[in-house]
């Protein structure tokens, strides 16, 4: 703890509020709140913290905190400063992930929709579905019993809709608004579960098709009862009061926490998710942060009713929310949270049986090569490649492993300044200079090993940089075949291959770290070409703006189709007539 932080801890008031942890660089890695800042915050100085936590502590360089007149406002003041900063530390919903809901429209003549963009859209909503393809089948269903709207914006005539019987044609025919509301009030009670009725519906139909000999009609009422009768019989638990509710559990264990979320519609069980992360507070302040964040999303619409596990200022939770938020004390709402944190428990269990094996295979892997190597151990991995063409657009790209696992963070991209064209051994010479003398230049962390993509040449080069810089690393080569593979590791040190099986997990580690390197290298020099080849030929043309270049890509896709279409494209694009001129005139001077 340095002298800053301690002079701060004294000045801590014992008021609520929230607090921002920040690293050497003044970054906040972590937002937090309590109802006794003093308190909360000495806490993360005294006394004994799992891994995780201990790792977040050994970063925190200074500490601000603002103080709240109450619990309410530190709730809300917490989860602005997280979507402001984006801590590295705290639980966020980084991959965004967001449920299809089937959607009736509010139009004249309604559709039936899938949608991802709830609060956006005006209409009446059913779901979530975590499955998609579930989604796609219950609107397949009701597209065949129930003849709505399919186009957008409405045709002038009738569409192949039409004429299968899946529309009404509102585009030529006069539809009596009854018509619709009697097809959205059967949408509504089947998507609601209330599929029995409707199902004895259609049973009279299938019958009456039948009678008449219609049998091809008979048996499509018959293929959609049975998909009914399924989709009825798919629901686990039924509650009678047709309610809207989200159920969620948790669980943790090692520094990670899983969280099970259980959608009910309509009374009724229809899908479940989990979301697994680390986490760096209690259990139950993340899970409230969880929840927060969750209904933030523009497409999770928040349900009638909350049911959660016995955790803390559940009061504070509902008011922000604004519904109702419960723990149930008995019953089978209190069986749903169990049975919710029994699956977030399964999940987590599972996933770190998984990590476990995962991490005793990479340390296998790391143990093996050091053993190769002669060396104590290997943490910190550092491999290399180049990439360009004929000398264009020459680059090198540096990826880092840590204990086997990539450490994205890491990475690093290097633009070729100043060696000559053309040569591979200058490149790999300036990159390499450039990376380890900013590592000694900023006392970075050093690898234990350094990788390079190639063979003698190149290995030579590394050492000869080190050398230079004073610096002591071991290196090795991966040498390809004519296939492209790895074929040999070279030892920097001895200038021989090693012995290692080809089959065992260090070379497979290898050949990952190659792979990766590569693939990174590849990335970034097609990511210059495309940029060289849309500036070379747009930004020069008298006109184009970075607006007007960005509306033909996006119009046309490509350089090349530009470059092909004709004056009326060009107009249909958007594009003024005179500065369609300039752009066919570009080209034929460019040909």
């Amino acid at each position: 703890m340095n002298s800053l932080i301690k002079a701060k801890l004294e000045l801590i008031p014992e008021e609520p509020g929230c607090y921002l942890m920040k690293d050497q660089d003044g970054v906040v890695i972590y937002v937090g709140k309590a109802k006794v800042l003093r308190n909360r915050v000495r806490s993360y100085f005294t006394g004994s913290h799992n891994l995780k936590t201990t790792r977040l502590v050994s970063e925190i360089r200074d500490i601000e905190y603002i103080v709240t007149d109450n619990e309410m406002e530190a709730f809300i003041l917490e989860l602005n400063l997280i979507k402001q900063y984006n801590p590295k530390y705290n639980i966020l919903l980084k991959d965004d992930k967001t449920y299809p809901y089937i959607q009736i429209t509010d139009e004249e003549h309604p559709r039936l929709i899938i949608t991802r963009n709830v609060k956006e859209n005006k209409g009446e909503f059913f779901g979530p579905y975590p499955n998609v393809s579930a989604a796609r089948e219950v609107k397949q269903l009701l597209d065949k019993m129930f003849p709505l709207r399919k186009c957008h914006p409405l045709q002038k005539k009738f569409c192949l809709y039409y004429h299968i019987g899946q529309c009404l044609g509102p585009c030529e025919k006069d539809i009596d608004p009854k018509v619709y509301e009697e097809h959205i009030a059967q949408i509504r009670r089947i998507l609601k579960g209330n599929a029995y009725e409707v199902m004895k519906e259609l049973k009279e139909r299938m019958i009456e098709y039948a009678d008449n000999l219609q049998f091809e009609k008979a048996q499509e009422m018959k293929e959609l009862i049975v998909y009914l009768k399924k989709t009825v019989e798919q629901q686990k638990i039924d509650f009678t009061d047709l309610i809207d509710r989200d159920v969620f559990g948790y669980y943790a264990k090692n520094g990670y926490l899983s969280i099970q979320v259980f959608y009910m519609r309509s009374g009724k069980l229809i899908e479940r998710d989990t979301f697994v992360t680390e986490h760096f507070a209690e259990p139950e302040e993340e899970l409230k942060n969880f929840i927060l964040q969750f209904y933030e999303s523009p497409n999770n619409m928040k349900p009638q009713e909350i049911l959660l596990p016995n955790i803390p200022d559940i009061e504070l939770l509902g008011q922000y929310l604004d519904t109702a938020v419960h723990i149930p004390k008995r019953g089978i709402k209190k069986k749903l949270v169990e049975m919710a944190n029994e699956n977030a428990k399964l999940v987590l269990e599972n996933r770190l049986l998984l990590m476990l094996r995962n991490e005793e295979k990479t340390k296998g892997a790391l143990d093996e090569l050091a053993r190769y190597l002669g060396l104590p151990s290997i943490s910190r991995i550092e491999a290399f490649d180049n990439s360009h063409i004929s000398g264009s657009e020459a680059i090198g790209a540096m990826v880092v492993y840590v204990d086997g696992k990539p450490s994205k963070k890491d990475y690093r991209k290097f633009k070729i300044k100043f060696a000559k064209e053309a040569d591979d051994y200058d490149y790999m010479r300036e990159v390499l200079y450039r990376r380890y003398f900013r590592v000694l230049k900023e006392n970075l962390s050093r690898p234990d090993l350094i990788i390079i993509d190639g063979g003698k040449g190149q290995v030579n080069v590394c050492k000869d940089v080190l050398a230079s810089l004073n610096l002591s690393i071991r290196v090795v080569g991966l040498v390809k075949d004519e296939r492209h593979k790895t074929a040999e590791v070279l030892d920097g040190e001895s200038m021989t291959y090693l012995p290692i099986n080809k089959s065992s997990s260090a070379f497979r580690l290898l050949m990952a770290i190659q792979e990766e390197v590569h693939r990174y290298a590849i990335a970034f020099h097609r990511q210059l070409r495309r940029k060289k080849i849309s500036q070379s030929f747009l930004d020069d043309i008298k006109g184009i703006g970075p607006k007007r270049k960005k509306q033909l890509l996006q119009h046309f896709g490509s350089i090349k189709r530009i470059k092909e279409a004709t004056l009326e494209e060009l107009r249909e694009a958007g594009i003024p007539y005179d500065v369609c001129l300039n752009i066919r005139d570009k080209v034929t001077n460019s040909e």
